[in-house]
């Protein structure tokens, strides 16, 4: 992983800027992260900060609708947007040659993007159609991130589809779109990241040129969305008449990601030991052993660890013949969590783990698309880019004890269990 001297300052409008310089390739990736996810859409809104990542591409008062797919792809570029539970980012990777390209872009709809009937309605069929595609009419659609919140939790912004109902979606007027971009996408409440290969002053020229007249607006408050983890085990059952096997969801309440980073970290490591590679214990245990499941994986996140502020959830998903019960699958995986949280690892299992981890992170940051994004999250969240070049060194500082104490929190009366049942066809 190439680390670059970080450079970190604020326009006047309250922009916060990151600049990453890396002269080992001829390519610059610019990254706008906005401070609005799925957590923070309106009631009755679902799927609302997808919705308006659609919108944020279709032209804006200096640019008509897919320019800025052109000028990015016609100087050799990509170019992307996601929304995660609580950001937005928006990034491109060009040739270094075209860096004033892409932040122009990037502040012309920071200004103004262009907010009409036709595009809302357009972006709406767009985001009906990819939910039909990747949950309504796909096997597991929605498993797990959007049919294990509502079980885990209970208050809107935490258990609601970030992917969003077609009802909610179709009642987003231009109005609302209005409101929402004035709240949520104020140069305070952004990140600009710059990483790759570019003259540090000149770089700050350009972006004092291109972003430092986007008028400033008040960054809004962002309220908590804490809320107490399941006092007993909580289950839920889905049908699901494309799925060829049934599907089992766990979720526990873990850590919070930002001031307990290194707790949170143990169940980072905790997840390898447990589902990391065939010598890991469920898969072992689960897969080769007894052979109760097809498949085993455990994580942190629903879209993956270091995307959301507190409250983060710490899953395990299996599939599973019909002739296994849910109860049988549990026990086994309370089982090796017991024997985790009485006998901690050994330190070489551990090491397997984390040096899998270094070599992950050393190899996707590398890529500079990567890079830029995961320095501009973690400024937004923890206010310390610095931390994607620390994170290798803090994970290898787990200790067993560490992740036997993660194993021992993740108890059977604080939990939620989704499954997924095949339901046979009714014809």
């Amino acid at each position: 992983m190439t680390v670059s001297q970080l450079h970190r300052y604020t326009l006047a409008n309250g922009l916060r800027v990151v600049l990453a310089p890396d002269d080992t390739s001829p390519v610059v990736g610019v990254s706008v992260h906005y401070d609005v996810g799925f957590r923070s859409e309106p009631e009755g809104r679902t799927g609302f900060a997808h919705l308006f990542e659609h919108l944020m591409f279709q032209g804006s008062e200096s640019l008509e609708k897919l320019a800025h797919f052109r000028h990015v792809q016609s100087s050799g570029g990509t170019f992307n947007g996601s929304t995660h539970p609580d950001y937005t980012d928006y990034f491109e990777v060009l040739p270094s040659a075209a860096l004033e390209r892409a932040l122009f872009l990037e502040a012309d709809r920071m200004r103004a993007p262009k907010l009409t009937e036709e595009n809302l309605r357009n972006q709406i069929d767009v985001v009906k159609e990819e939910i039909r595609l990747n949950v309504l009419n796909r096997p597991y659609g929605g498993f797990p991130w959007i049919l294990l919140p509502p079980v885990l939790f209970e208050t809107f912004p935490n258990a609601h589809n970030g992917y969003g109902g077609f009802e909610d979606l179709e009642q987003a007027t231009v109005a609302d779109c209005a409101a929402f971009f004035d709240t949520y996408y104020a140069p305070s409440n952004a990140v600009l990241t710059v990483a790759g290969d570019f003259a540090l002053a000149t770089a700050q020229e350009l972006i004092e040129r291109h972003f430092g007249d986007v008028p400033a607006r008040p960054r809004p408050q962002r309220p908590s969305f804490a809320e107490p983890p399941p006092a007993a085990e909580v289950r839920a059952d889905h049908p699901d008449p494309l799925a060829p096997l049934p599907a089992i969801a766990v979720g526990y309440r873990i850590p919070d990601p930002i001031d307990e980073l290194d707790a949170y970290l143990a169940y980072l490591v905790l997840a390898g030991v447990l589902t990391d590679g065939d010598g890991s214990r469920l898969q072992q245990r689960l897969v080769y052993g007894d052979q109760l499941v097809t498949d085993v994986n455990a994580g942190c996140g629903m879209f993956g660890p270091f995307e959301a502020r507190d409250p983060d959830t710490f899953t395990i998903t299996a599939m599973h013949s019909p002739e296994v019960t849910v109860d049988t699958v549990l026990a086994a995986v309370d089982e090796e969590l017991e024997k985790l949280a009485s006998t901690p690892p050994e330190p070489a299992e551990l090491a397997k783990v984390t040096a899998r981890w270094a070599a992950s992170l050393y190899k996707e940051h590398d890529r500079i698309v990567s890079r830029t994004l995961a320095l501009g999250a973690f400024e937004l969240l923890y206010g310390n880019p610095a931390l994607v070049y620390e994170l290798p060194t803090r994970i290898n500082a787990i200790t067993p004890d560490a992740v036997s104490a993660a194993a021992k929190a993740l108890r059977p009366d604080s939990r939620a269990v989704l499954t997924v049942s095949p339901v046979a066809d009714q014809e």
